[in-house]
């Protein structure tokens, strides 16, 4: 499993609290924690907090996943609208 550190603001976002809360559920569930060379502590999630990150960026990818194919959808409109008009047999162009 892989190691995934994050900084209270941003277990702050993936719980839905704030940053101070946070900090005591690291300090209660006993999460390692580690300053980094930037200054700003990271605490290492556990397997809860991990699959609950990864089910975040599921989520995420799913709504990337609808933008592109609407984007894909209107361009496929757009290129109909800009075709050249097609005639059938026996028609000609003016």
């Amino acid at each position: 499993m892989p190691q995934i550190w994050m900084t209270y603001d941003e277990l702050a976002r993936l719980s839905q609290c704030t940053p101070a809360e946070a900090r005591m559920r690291a300090i209660h569930l006993s999460l390692d924690r580690r300053k980094s060379r930037d200054g700003a502590t990271r605490v290492k999630l556990d397997l809860a907090l991990s699959a609950k990150f990864f089910a975040s960026i599921r989520e995420a990818d799913f709504d990337l996943d609808c933008a592109i194919e609407a984007l894909q959808k209107t361009h496929r409109q757009m290129a109909e609208l800009l075709a050249p008009n097609k005639f059938g047999p026996g028609h000609r162009a003016a």
